[in-house]
């Protein structure tokens, strides 16, 4: 079977690469930034449209505000890159948010961020991956037709990538992100020209009108549109944190180089969020949450079958003109850059589950890196989620996106917290006075994030909550009881098999040891396990055979007593045909006359080559393996014994095959006739 899954598995991820190379899988900043920024460069496609769209809803005059929710943005942008860069300086590990909040905060802090992460891991690949698969449709009809399939498609596709290794599919990432992030400013550079020089651009929908669903609003619903389009461009904050959580895949010096990239994430964001909105605004976008009926072409509704472009790809139209050589690449690095996306949750929630597994909070098997260096369990757990997210909610981001973002700034705002208690925990002891001021500095920046990720929380749940944000808590809600439950788990199971420093019931060595050995006919495989069991030298030795039909029980005995074996043979009536049952209450019985004894039973098994050979076989033993595995007192031993067919047996009749007597290499094999004629001789 393993040779059967081994040649598709190279060819598609690879061959295996050995542990010192590790060091080799490590990322310079040029990779590192669209490994671990996609997403929040990325967000820039989608983020200015779901502004305008909140915006909408109060019509074309509302539009005004969004110069100044941009700012706003920009400065959360920058309050939680500078936040960040104290973290990564502080907790290079690798454990990001959790480790802050865990650390400082406790454990239960701790969990909510882990929590919080991993449901926002999985909604990014959910959401860029839908969004994606929209911005193809609109030029390919069936990917849109196929919506839910295409998705689960590039899911397994970029599962596939990142299975061959972070390095690998950085280098595949590098050059769209490149393309896209060179392609928006120059897209913002040409417009700005163009707009300074007095040349008209409009956007396919600048003659369009909206039907405004609530119009003149003022006062606390004015407030509240406001909040609630803010929280919608917050979608360009996503995945900021993945850098934190993701420095061990740095190079030397990791902190110095995260924090780089950090800084450059966060200026190209802020950049290419603002030249749309500012484009958008110049080129007069318009833009409905409800096309259909309140986007108006000449007063009248532009009907079910308009599909409503993003905004990037209507300022692209707008400023290199519909079908120019520019445009269709941006418009192609757009749509495959919210593909990559993904690939920041495919980064960070592999590291994230693995230094959870390691705190025992998700299974070990998370911890361990696969056959390319990477964490191939934790990958291919997030497509799984994800797929199955994409398949319940169709592959639709405007009902995904509703989900979003509330699980970032969950863990944004407790981080900060943890890191304003990291820092008064230092002051307390540092007397150097430099140092002094860089903590106090650091604690302020940390500070004012914390307050402004924790507002900014406020208002994505009051805004968001019965649009969809629910889900997303409903979520974060069961990782922390699945977590809570493992991490009880493994304590129970490490305090009960702890070693005591005395002497225990497990050192004293027992009474006596009864051996039994099954038997269901004689053959070669119980012959051997007899072998076995006589050379275990046990207090006492039985053969056991269950009787369920009279006429091979009778032949079994004579052949026994024919043969001589001096092992004693016990038949066990069944008359139900049960073969399980009866040895293990035989078993039991035992135990209970002799409670210090240890009863070891062999069993004798074949082995065969091909899975679909196991079929053809009784798995009689198998179960009464696993029922004997649960019952106190009892040791199960398998005596194999390898069928012709099996792997084991055709390496030995190829050894056989190539053994040369000693030194017939120099004079040949040894012939019949040359034995016979050296026999004469003696």
């Amino acid at each position: 079977m393993s040779k059967l899954t081994d040649l598709p598995k190279r060819i598609l991820i690879g061959r295996a690469l050995h542990s010192n190379k590790l060091g080799e899988t490590l990322l310079p900043k040029r990779i590192a930034l669209p490994v671990f920024a996609s997403d929040p460069l990325s967000s820039v496609a989608y983020a200015p449209g779901e502004v305008l769209l909140v915006l909408s809803v109060a019509g074309v005059s509302a539009y005004h505000f969004s110069p100044w929710i941009a700012v706003a943005v920009v400065v959360l942008m920058f309050t939680v890159v500078a936040s960040y860069r104290q973290n990564v300086h502080a907790y290079p590990s690798g454990g990001g948010d959790y480790e802050v909040a865990n650390t400082n905060l406790g454990p239960k802090a701790g969990l909510t961020v882990a929590s919080a992460l991993l449901v926002d891991y999985v909604l990014t690949v959910a959401v860029s991956i839908s969004s994606g698969i929209e911005n193809l449709g609109s030029a390919i009809p069936f990917v849109i037709e196929h919506k839910t399939l295409s998705a689960i498609a590039v899911i397994v596709l970029l599962t596939l990538m990142n299975l061959r290794g972070v390095k690998e599919s950085g280098k595949l990432f590098a050059i769209p992100t490149y393309i896209f992030v060179g392609g928006v400013f120059v897209m913002i550079a040409w417009g700005a020209y163009r707009s300074l020089t007095g040349d008209t651009m409009k956007a396919p929908t600048a003659d369009y009108t909206i039907h405004a669903e609530h119009q003149g609003l003022a006062g606390f619903a004015l407030v509240f549109l406001l909040l609630r389009a803010f929280s919608s461009g917050c979608a360009a904050l996503t995945g900021v944190e993945a850098i934190s959580n993701g420095v061990p895949a740095f190079r030397k010096p990791k902190s110095k180089n995260a924090a780089t990239t950090l800084a450059l994430m966060g200026g190209l964001a802020v950049t290419m969020f603002c030249g749309i909105i500012a484009l958008a605004m110049v080129t007069k976008v318009r833009m409905a949450e409800n096309p259909a009926t309140d986007l108006l072409r000449n007063g009248v509704p532009v009907g079910e079958d308009y599909t409503q472009n993003p905004v990037i790809s209507q300022v692209a139209e707008a400023v290199f003109g519909n079908g120019s050589f520019l445009f269709i690449v941006l418009a192609a690095a757009t749509a495959l850059v919210l593909f990559l996306a993904a690939n920041t949750a495919y980064n960070g929630f592999p590291l994230l589950g693995s230094i959870l597994a390691q705190d025992r909070y998700l299974p070990r098997q998370l911890h361990t890196r696969g056959d390319r260096l990477a964490f191939s369990n934790g990958i291919v757990l997030l497509a799984a989620a994800a797929a199955i997210l994409v398949y319940i909610y169709g592959a639709d981001s405007t009902k995904l996106i509703q989900l979003y973002i509330v699980g970032v700034f969950v863990s944004f705002t407790l981080s900060q917290i943890g890191m304003v208690r990291h820092w008064n925990r230092h002051l307390a002891s540092e007397t150097d006075p430099a140092e002094r001021r860089r903590m106090v500095r650091a604690r302020a920046i940390n500070t004012f994030g914390a307050f402004f990720t924790g507002l900014v929380l406020v208002v994505v749940l009051v805004t968001k909550f019965t649009h969809g944000a629910w889900v997303a808590l409903l979520g974060m809600v069961i990782f922390y009881a699945i977590m809570t439950a493992i991490r009880k788990h493994y304590d129970r199971v490490a305090e009960e098999i702890a070693a005591g420093e005395g002497p225990s019931d497990e050192t004293v060595r027992p009474s006596r040891v009864h051996s039994i050995v099954l038997v269901s006919k004689i053959h070669k495989p119980t012959l051997r396990a007899l072998a076995y069991a006589k050379l275990m030298r046990s207090d006492t030795l039985e053969a056991l055979t269950i009787s369920v039909d009279a006429a091979e029980t009778k032949a079994l005995r004579e052949d026994w007593s024919g043969r001589g074996i001096d092992v004693p043979l016990k038949v066990l009536d069944s008359p139900y045909r049960e073969i399980t049952r009866p040895v293990i209450d035989y078993v039991k019985r035992l135990r209970k006359e002799s409670p210090r004894d240890v009863v070891s039973v062999y069993i004798p098994e074949y082995v065969v080559g091909h899975w679909y050979e196991h079929l053809l076989h009784n798995q009689s033993a198998l179960r009464l393996k696993g029922r004997l595995l649960f019952t106190p007192g009892v040791m199960v031993t398998s005596v194999p014994w390898q069928l012709d067919s099996s792997e084991a047996a055709k390496q030995r009749a190829r050894k056989r095959a190539e053994w040369n007597a000693p030194g017939a290499v120099r004079r040949g094999p040894v012939t019949e006739p040359r034995r016979e004629k050296a026999a004469t001789k003696k």
